[in-house]
């Protein structure tokens, strides 16, 4: 039978100004040879159930954290997700409409 061995390595850092400066450099041409992505450009939906859901936590002057925390949600990108139009569940938008004070009605189309 194998033991499994479990640990951490901790490193002191850098000791001197010299290693700071050879890390900079490690770190700078890294940057170069592997530049970052540039974060995608979401946009909020301009009309819909996440617009009108904007409209109203914005006229409240809340922010997405601010009406998480009000709709009790675990985490702010929830608001954000209903505002940009991605999946999520019915639960989630009914917990942000309440906290909105709105009522959330379905209609025939």
């Amino acid at each position: 039978m194998q033991k499994k061995i479990i640990g951490h390595v901790h490193s002191p850092g850098p000791q001197d100004d010299a290693e700071r400066q050879r890390l900079r450099e490690i770190r700078e041409s890294v940057r170069q040879e592997f530049p970052p992505l540039d974060p995608p450009h979401l946009q909020a939906v301009a009309s819909g159930l996440g617009a009108q859901i904007r409209a109203a936590r914005e006229a409240q002057r809340l922010t997405w954290y601010s009406l998480a925390e009000k709709a009790r949600l675990p985490n702010a990108s929830i608001v954000r997700d209903i505002e940009y139009g991605r999946e999520v569940t019915l639960a989630n938008i009914e917990a942000v409409v309440a906290a909105l004070g709105l009522k959330l009605e379905l209609v025939e189309c």
